[in-house]
């Protein structure tokens, strides 16, 4: 096998609409979600975020510095449909929005791609519906997703539904349908959710087959390989099944169009599986192109067994311990380059698709006041961030590793945040950017955009296709 990166492989990076885009009440926009969510008063809110709704043509001409030739974005479903309903008109000022982005884009040399929904939704649907408990907003849903198909779909060949859809099944907020209707267990609505959203998914993945026959749809999710912390039999029968609790489920599902045995097994035996609607199944049956993914740590759990009234991530949860031979950043995220080998060898082995990483990317804190950054332009220097460099040249050579030595067929390496963005909770203090953003959660200032050392490596790595990883 020729150890040489395809000449179509993508590298770029990938962002939420809420945390880049701000212009919370223009260009008629709805309520969403991130609007009325409260925050943690010592963060941020998502008012202004990064601006990027004014600044997309800066930030395309860094991105094609970098040597990004692929940008996934997600779209504000309150944008498009600012109620999110089955029968109000389309915001055109919205899809005008959309698709000058799109068109920039292009004329700089990066393919798009579009994320529907990015844990955010129309606030009226949340207040009404109660989010994806609802079969109605499944239908919404579906509209939302063809209105997009039909209006950029000409020019917008790869697409998802959800971000990091495995949390569907394990956290009822990501569905903001956190309303658990009285007589029934949490678990038994957490998967009762979850099936819903799968079945939003395949219908807008059976929209594209119909209208966009030529583009391609992922399923994606939020993956973190999972070690035993000892040798004994009963630790790696645990960890082995948390991983296809967590992380092999949905995978299964997007790539074989069924619930696989182990997760009927585990649902049935607790009286937790979803009522399946007269089409469901049929609808399962559409499946992925390629399967996509986060990867940013891997996990280490002790012994442990699964229990009968606790969802599974919860029993995952209480399991989890520091791994000792791993390096972990300020919140606890540790660093396994190897992991992410795993992962891809995992990801293609047990669908037999083609897999792209979808986020990579390590949080640092990397706090400045004004003086700070005025003094270092002033001397003409940059933030240092060795830190960021060490962590993409080694979860690349491993994505290389897993490619040429163990043939795994990877469409892309996406990095997440390449300019820096509001963390996922509102904080300004976590940063992935190759890209400082000057601004801190309480301290707006101008949002000046100044490359860091890890910009100039990263055009380098980029635009060698990955060979020049020094």
């Amino acid at each position: 096998m020729e150890k040489k990166m395809p000449k179509d492989f993508y590298w770029g990076g990938s962002v939420s609409s809420f945390q880049t885009e701000g212009a919370r009440n223009e260009g008629g926009k709805g309520v969403c979600i991130y609007d009325v969510r409260p925050m943690n008063p010592e963060f941020s809110d998502w008012n202004v975020a990064i601006d990027e709704y004014h600044r997309y043509d800066e930030d395309i001409a860094l991105m094609k510095e970098m040597g990004f030739n692929f940008y996934r974005f997600s779209i504000c479903w309150s944008r498009i449909i600012p109620n999110g309903t089955l029968d109000e008109p389309v915001n055109e000022e919205g899809v005008k929005f959309y698709s000058d982005l799109i068109d920039k884009l292009l004329a700089a040399g990066i393919e798009p791609m579009i994320t529907l929904v990015h844990f955010d939704m129309p606030y009226h649907l949340v207040k009404n519906y109660n989010g994806f408990a609802s079969r109605y907003v499944v239908d919404c849903f579906e509209r939302y997703a063809r209105v997009c198909i039909e209006r950029f779909g000409d020019r917008v060949k790869h697409w998802m539904s959800f971000n990091e859809q495995n949390l569907h099944g394990q956290m009822l907020r990501v569905s903001n349908a956190e309303e658990i209707p009285e007589g029934v267990s949490e678990p038994k609505h957490l998967y009762q959710v979850n099936h819903n959203v799968f079945i939003a998914h395949c219908k807008a993945v059976k929209a594209l087959r119909e209208l966009q026959p030529d583009a391609k749809f992922c399923g994606m999710a939020a993956v973190t390989n999972i070690y035993p912390y000892t040798n004994t039999p009963k630790n790696n029968l645990f960890a082995w099944q948390a991983y296809q609790y967590m992380n092999g489920f949905h995978v299964d599902v997007f790539a074989k169009g069924k619930y696989p045995d182990y997760m009927v097994a585990y649902l049935e035996n607790r009286g937790w599986m979803p009522h399946f609607e007269e089409g469901d199944e049929e609808l399962l049956k559409y499946t992925v192109d390629y399967i996509a993914f986060s990867y940013y740590r891997s996990n280490t759990v002790t012994e442990g067994e699964f229990d009968l009234e606790r969802p599974y991530h919860e029993v995952v949860g209480e399991h989890m311990i520091k791994n000792p031979h791993c390096e972990a950043n300020e919140w606890g995220w540790e660093i396994d380059p190897i992991g992410f080998r795993w992962t891809l060898n995992d990801l293609h082995t047990r669908s037999d698709l083609p897999v792209f990483v979808l986020e990579n990317g390590i949080g640092w804190r990397e706090d400045m006041t004004q003086e700070e950054v005025d003094a270092m332009l002033a001397a003409g220097k940059t933030i240092e961030d060795d830190y960021r460099i060490n962590y993409h040249r080694d979860h690349i050579k491993e994505m290389e590793n897993a490619m040429f030595e163990d043939g795994v067929p990877c469409l892309g390496y996406i990095t997440w945040g390449p300019i820096d963005i509001l963390a996922s909770m509102c904080n300004m203090d976590k940063r992935y950017g190759f890209v400082y953003v000057n601004r801190t959660n309480k301290d707006i200032r101008d949002l000046k955009r100044i490359p860091k050392k890890s910009f100039y490596w990263v055009a380098k790595a980029f635009k060698s296709n990955g060979e020049d990883l020094d």
